[in-house]
């Protein structure tokens, strides 16, 4: 049953409205009050998902056009880039992701950054405090400058990329804004304003191995994490569910279900109801004010 759930931009007030005069719900919940309360359910799973704090991501690009700089009688400097604009990633679970020109405008202006070896504070390359590490956006992306410090390890990094036996940077952030769309089957994902917490040079990228693992098993069980992923992400960003990814879907059920004793089967239920009644006092409150709104409205 395909509940309404809250749009990016839409109040409160107009939400509850469309979804106490949804079709679908008035026939699924004919009671005016169980109805009212699985609408304010939906609008508090929102509120909590907005208050959730965004989480550190990482992502890594070849050392494409990085460079170790040795000059006699200057320091030994790392250049290159951290990160690419427009240019379409992997799919990374589900959806693919691109960087817009001035994600980290504001970033490298105000925050005190790190240049690190794998993530590992311990293994500090630069700061932009210091002035070891100068960070800015050019018509490519984000451009690094990087005076690492005079020590062997740092050294014998240099002697690594140098080598080939390491070649790719990351960068982690949280995201302030970003955008979705789709084009052709998958959503897209614009990163659009972030907070910049480091850049580094990696030996491994980070989310491959957990991937990798995640696919192989399902796939061993023949079964299609990119539909179950697609879908999932869709509905996080409030896009189209269609009708072909519905069928994907039920495909998933149905192969999951052939794992199960045939009495145990998956099916698909209503939500108890103590999850849709969580607490009757606000839920009459809101009722009341929801009533007092249209009064106000009739008497104008």
């Amino acid at each position: 049953m395909p509940i309404p759930t809250p749009k990016k931009e839409e109040t409160q007030d107009d939400f509850i409205e469309r979804c106490m005069s949804n079709d679908i719900m008035k026939k699924e919940y004919d009671d005016n009050d169980q109805r009212l309360a699985v609408c304010f359910s939906q609008w508090k799973k929102k509120e909590k998902k907005s208050m959730r704090e965004p989480q550190i991501e990482r992502r890594e690009i070849p050392l494409s056009e990085f460079r170790v700089q040795r000059k006699d009688d200057e320091p030994l400097r790392f250049t290159g880039y951290a990160a690419r604009f427009n240019s379409l990633s992997e799919d990374l679970g589900g959806f693919k992701e691109k960087i817009a020109p001035g994600a980290f405008r504001d970033t490298i202006e105000k925050a005190d950054i790190r240049a690190l070896f794998n993530h590992d504070s311990n293994y500090v390359l630069g700061r932009t405090k210091a002035g070891t590490l100068i960070l800015e956006e050019d018509e490519k992306g984000l451009r690094i400058d990087n005076e690492p410090p005079n020590a062997t390890w740092a050294k014998d990094l240099a002697v690594s990329i140098e080598r080939g036996d390491i070649s790719q940077m990351s960068f982690g952030f949280r995201t302030v804004q970003e955008s979705w769309n789709e084009e052709g089957k998958i959503p897209i994902r614009t990163l659009e304003i972030v907070d910049l917490i480091d850049v580094s040079i990696v030996t491994f990228p980070a989310y491959k191995s957990t991937k990798v693992q995640t696919r192989e098993l399902m796939e061993r069980n023949d079964i299609n994490v990119d539909a179950i992923s697609r879908v999932l992400v869709k509905k996080e960003h409030d896009l189209e569910i269609n009708e072909s990814d519905r069928a994907e879907i039920s495909e998933v059920v149905n192969k999951l279900n052939k794992l199960l004793p045939e009495d145990e089967t998956v099916q698909q239920k209503e939500p108890p109801e103590d999850e849709i009644i969580q607490n009757e006092a606000l839920l009459r409150e809101k009722k009341l004010l929801l009533k007092q709104k249209k009064m106000i409205m009739e008497d104008k």
